[in-house]
């Protein structure tokens, strides 16, 4: 990850962006398990949450990813670039899965198609900011020392 930015001037709103995204697994989750409580842990009974489909198994993953995700925004200091990458790709190669087992026995978690563009999506927001939020001294950073003290190169 060499070629990452460091010190970007809008790390601030990547993190705000991801910690977005973990508030909304939160909330889906605890939704859902409202929701789908009755039906066991696996319950394919096609029950929906903010469009999407759920079910008690998927819910308490959202909900335990969504603190994962908040606590790394607030936590910092460059492990919410490791926490957003790799949770990032998680979300992907679950929705991936989902995808291809949406109509057969194989969907475990009860997932839609919108439940699969909104797991892209999140995960895709995940990785955005864990590529924009990495942050160093001003001596450790690739710009040369004209530029970093406000000087024209």
């Amino acid at each position: 990850m060499a070629h990452n930015p460091v010190n970007h001037p809008l790390r601030p709103i990547y993190r705000a962006i991801a910690g977005i995204v973990g508030v909304y697994l939160i909330v889906f989750g605890i939704l859902g398990v409202i929701l789908t409580a009755d039906e066991g842990l696996f319950g394919r009974a096609g029950d929906r949450v903010l469009g999407q489909g759920t079910n008690l198994f998927w819910s308490i993953v959202s909900i335990l990813l969504g603190i994962v995700v908040v606590a790394a925004t607030v936590i910092g200091r460059n492990l919410d670039v490791a926490v957003f990458t790799y949770l990032g790709w998680t979300l992907l190669v679950i929705g991936t899965y989902s995808l291809a087992a949406i109509r057969t026995d194989a969907n475990f978690l009860d997932f839609s198609v919108g439940t699969v563009v909104v797991t892209y999506l999140a995960g895709l927001a995940l990785m955005l900011a864990g590529y924009y939020v990495k942050t160093a001294p001003e001596e450790q950073t690739s710009a040369p020392r004209q530029v970093r003290e406000g000087r024209p190169a």
